[in-house]
């Protein structure tokens, strides 16, 4: 055993050789858009997205469905599948098999397995005082999807949130690899929003950290959506939680607050890497297409988990 439960970190982790590796991580969630295919490929790239965050090169996975029997409804699985399975063989990988039950509300998700040499792993666990922190997708999916459950908007009106969410974090690993051992750590934002992530690094690695809201790059327009409401309960949750380790500088307004925990799914990767490697790594981000390559701040000596947020 090489990475289980005890860091937080984003996928379990067992040596198998010397070189080799068998990384393995499960994530599974309702609906978050109305098309079945489009969920059923945001649910295979969420997925795959704590793969990557561990280094790992994806290899095959098992999907989880639970649907209803609703013939109306239950005419639409093929779809959610067929759009996870091709968004798997877009990351030069495939679905094996699965489990399904009935169940009276829509669930995908799969067991996700891939490969990785024990030497160059990413783990949380292995940021340090002067890394910087570089994320590489903009925030704001769990308020958008609840703008579209609430019709506040429609499909068109996420169209970046969904591209975002569709999109593999195969990039951003590619990135990181190009620039070799100056990045120390990563993480991917899902439920627990781009704090709580920090924060689940920053414990495990025994340091602190400071983070420039500013700089946190966001989705057109979903401030707007905050301002109405459209909040989700998660994301509530999440700020909630982080009055336990984050300091919020005056200037920061509670609008912000939110979305820098707001729950994501299938959300960018967090990168830690050494300050004089910055722009290496961002510039190796702008090479590969990554939605964002944004240095959102820095890594510092401090109690263990602690975030303290300027505006």
């Amino acid at each position: 055993m090489l990475v289980a439960a005890l860091t937080r970190d984003d996928a379990a982790v067992y040596r198998i050789a010397d070189d080799r590796a068998v990384v393995a991580s499960i994530d599974f969630f309702t609906p978050i858009v109305d098309d079945a295919y489009t969920f059923g490929a945001i649910a295979a790239a969420n997925a795959l997205s704590d793969l990557y965050a561990m280094g790992a090169t994806p290899l095959f996975a098992l999907n989880m469905v639970a649907w209803p029997r609703d013939p109306e409804i239950l005419a639409l699985v093929g779809d959610a599948v067929r759009g996870a399975a091709d968004k798997m063989h877009e990351a030069g990988a495939f679905i094996l098999g699965g489990h399904s039950i009935e169940d009276a509300e829509p669930k995908l998700g799969m067991v996700a397995v891939g490969e990785a040499n024990p030497d160059q792993l990413l783990t949380n666990a292995t940021a340090r005082p002067g890394d910087h922190f570089v994320l590489t997708k903009p925030i704001g999916t769990g308020v958008l999807s609840t703008a579209l459950k609430r019709q506040s908007i429609d499909e068109a009106g996420m169209e970046d949130a969904i591209r975002s969410m569709m999109t593999l974090n195969a990039g951003a690993l590619d990135a990181a690899r190009r620039v070799g051992e100056a990045v120390h750590a990563a993480t991917d934002v899902t439920g627990f929003g781009l704090l709580g992530h920090l924060h689940a690094m920053l414990a495990a690695s025994g340091v602190a950290a400071r983070v420039t809201a500013a700089a946190v790059p966001l989705f057109p327009n979903v401030r707007t959506h905050v301002a109405a409401g459209a909040v989700p309960g998660g994301t509530k949750r999440n700020r909630d939680a982080a009055a336990e380790y984050a300091m919020w500088h005056d200037g920061t307004d509670a609008e912000v607050r939110l979305l820098l925990c707001d729950a994501q799914t299938s959300g960018g990767l967090v990168l830690a890497v050494d300050g004089a490697a910055v722009s290496d790594l961002i510039g190796a981000l702008r090479d590969v297409g990554t939605l964002a390559s944004a240095d959102i701040g820095e890594i510092i000596e401090g109690p263990p988990g602690r975030i303290e947020v300027l505006p």
